[in-house]
């Protein structure tokens, strides 16, 4: 999903958190609202939940959950609670000040962790993500990625030209610890050198003896296939040239435990940006608005990715939300167009919360239950009913603590 997915630059960045952005030391009981687990199952009714300082406590129908003494109560009748979303795939800042700014930013548009994907070339990645920032969005890195030498991006990915340099990339990645390996296997469109199976499969093998899994970023369905023959783990983009074939598909049984993040792209059609009104300045509104038009060749390259998603959902490959930017919001685009391929509503709000949470490898986060971070969503309106119902959120809470929203401009 590229449609509005360029954030634009002089958006103002004035965030708070509340209380300090501190988890409350007490204990909050929260009652009446539809709970969304995100584990795929119905959705618990007149639900209610007790949040003690940063972590779930008890979930369960309203008559199941027992009250704590003294604990403050908090109304949510009408209100749907789901999971924070994980975004698996973003480009974030690479100084400390605004890679923090990036990741308040996810925290007021209801993200609670994301993945940066390959293009982290300073401490100041690593030293956020050691740090759990109060009112923020958790943060984990690929590193630098990998790929082919491709003018124009000397100072972010290692560029690789032999066996040796892509086991010597994969290694200094592993020695920092990063989350998973990102490598790129795109010419993007003749214009650069295409990392090679000598190359790529070299990389695989190396994380895999370091155990760091390896995401590609690719763009036809030959190289694809190819990554998937040398044990790629995930893709970081669906297959953008063609409609996916039986070979494929074949290739992808084979690989019970392969990730997809789709990143589907621009639509072509137009799209309601309202909801963005109240957040966004009125210069960047406009700017965002110029672009929201009908461009037929758009929906015509929608069309494939739309149908591969689809194919690849019914198959039951573990579908991720990766938006591929630095827009904060970007998410809830993503989702709908999820839900404009043909994946149901649950399915595409799994694939947002659990599945991104099992794919960071996050224990602790993904669905509400007991024990689990106190990362959640309230939202006016049901997302089951309609998908862009992620959009109107009443409040955020992020390992406990409410998210200050009233001052985002």
């Amino acid at each position: 999903m590229q449609r509005l997915k360029v954030l634009v630059l002089t958006m103002v960045a004035v965030w708070s958190v509340t209380a300090l952005g501190q988890a409350p030391s007490g204990v909050t009981v929260f009652e009446g609202a539809r709970i969304i687990v995100g584990d795929g199952q119905p959705p618990i009714e007149n639900a209610s939940f007790v949040v003690n300082g940063a972590r779930f406590a008890q979930v369960g129908k309203a008559g199941d959950v027992k009250v704590p003494a003294g604990a403050t109560r908090v109304n949510l009748a009408g209100k749907t609670v789901m999971p924070a979303i994980i975004d698996t795939h973003t480009h974030l800042s690479q100084t400390r000040e605004m890679l923090l700014d990036d990741l308040r930013r996810r925290a007021y548009f209801g993200v609670g962790a994301a993945l940066s994907l390959g293009q982290d070339t300073t401490d100041a990645s690593f030293q956020v993500r050691a740090q759990t920032m109060p009112g923020m969005a958790r943060f984990f890195t690929a590193g630098r990625g990998i790929t082919a030498p491709e003018p124009g991006r000397t100072t972010a990915p290692y560029w690789v030209t032999t066996t040796a340099e892509a086991r010597k990339a994969v290694q200094e990645n592993a020695a920092k610890k990063v989350d998973i390996i990102k490598i790129w296997v795109d010419d993007r469109m003749g214009t650069v050198k295409k990392l090679s199976p000598e190359l790529y499969t070299a990389v695989i093998d190396e994380a895999h003896k370091n155990g760091l899994r390896v995401i590609a970023h690719i763009y036809t369905l030959e190289d694809a296939k190819a990554t998937l023959r040398a044990g790629i783990d995930a893709f970081a983009h669906g297959v953008r040239d063609k409609d996916l074939d039986d070979e494929f598909m074949g290739l992808v049984k084979q690989h019970a435990n392969l990730v997809l993040g789709p990143n589907m792209p621009d639509r072509g059609v137009v799209a309601s940006i309202d909801w963005l009104r109240p957040s966004l300045g009125a210069a960047e509104f406009e700017t965002l608005q110029k672009g929201n038009t009908n461009r037929p060749d758009a929906q015509a390259f929608w069309g494939i990715q739309g149908r591969n998603l689809a194919k690849m959902n019914a198959a039951g490959v573990r579908i991720v939300v990766g938006t591929d930017g630095n827009t904060p919001y970007a998410p809830h685009y993503e989702m709908a167009d999820m839900v404009a391929a043909g994946m149901t509503p649950m399915q595409v709000l799994v694939a947002a919360t659990r599945n991104g949470a099992q794919f960071l490898r996050l224990t602790d986060a993904g669905t509400i239950e007991a024990n689990k971070s106190a990362d959640f969503l309230v939202l006016d309106a049901n997302p089951l009913d309609d998908i862009t119902n992620t959009r109107k959120i009443a409040s955020v809470y992020l390992r406990g603590a409410a998210v200050q929203r009233s001052s985002y401009n």
